[in-house]
């Protein structure tokens, strides 16, 4: 049976809430276990780890990951209201050394880790995984943004046009067009470079939060760097998989799965 441990504290700055991580591991499994690092959505500005995304079960997602002989660190991460970019960043190398350190007490591997994010969290889940001393295996980042100033002509269409108002601008303390260092630092596309680690992404082509132009475009920054990525399209399926059918919502989480399986192998 699947195990979870709650409110492991991994990370603590003065001035912030401490950072906390549950872990679920797999029944039986034996040791030392591969391990997904999950970074949860909400734009930078909201979300939980307690939530994989909003429109699925616990069972249906952590608990098919863990089926499939997988820990998952379910991890926290400084919100945009808390702590700009690229404070997020270092949360997550922090999990990652959390890993390293006292995972090994609950039998981690952590020569095997894999980040997994959705929307924001796979952007950060991109970003940390293309740094060149990552320690990860693999990354799979479902409909993130990818580039934020190609996101900032998105979201005006969108008629969120007023400074400070899109999730973007939030997370990197302006409108993104008035700090565009800081919006290419914090877009994946612009990291990608020969070596780095494999790329597994999924997007619906009916997302009208992320387009799937953002994945379309780091998939194709990756390939043409020479790396290993896939994209998964799936048709007719909005942000966080919405309007797809619970079996095709299964099917992708069995790709990202058979990804992270490989690459740990």
């Amino acid at each position: 049976m699947t195990r979870v441990i709650r409110d492991i504290p991994f990370a603590s700055d003065a001035g912030f809430r401490p950072l906390s991580l549950d872990l679920h591991l797999p029944a039986g499994g034996g040791e030392p276990i591969p391990t997904i690092i999950e970074l949860h959505g909400g734009g930078w500005l909201r979300g939980s780890r307690r939530e994989f995304t909003p429109l699925l079960s616990d069972a249906d997602s952590f608990g098919r990951i863990t089926a499939a002989g997988f820990a998952v660190v379910a991890a926290d991460y400084r919100l945009s209201g808390e702590a700009r970019f690229p404070a997020q960043l270092d949360d997550v190398r922090r999990a990652i050394d959390w890993v390293h350190g006292p995972g090994a007490e609950f039998g981690l591997d952590a020569g095997r880790i894999v980040l997994w994010g959705g929307s924001a969290g796979g952007t950060l889940a991109a970003l940390v995984g293309l740094e060149p001393a990552s320690r990860v295996r693999g990354i799979i980042d479902w409909y993130g943004p990818a580039d934020l100033l190609a996101m900032e002509t998105h979201t005006r269409a969108l008629g969120v046009d007023a400074p400070g108002e899109s999730r973007e601008d939030r997370w990197l303390g302006g409108w993104v067009s008035d700090v565009p260092d800081a919006a290419r630092a914090a877009s994946p596309v612009n990291h990608v470079h020969a070596g780095s680690a494999p790329f597994h992404l999924a997007h619906g082509d009916a997302d009208d939060a992320v387009p799937l132009a953002q994945s379309e475009a780091l998939e194709a920054a990756l390939r043409a760097a020479g790396v290993e990525a896939e994209l998964i399209v799936e048709p007719g399926a909005g942000h966080f998989w919405r309007d797809a059918a619970p079996e095709r919502v299964a099917a992708l989480f069995d790709r990202a799965i058979a990804f992270a399986a490989r690459v740990t192998a």
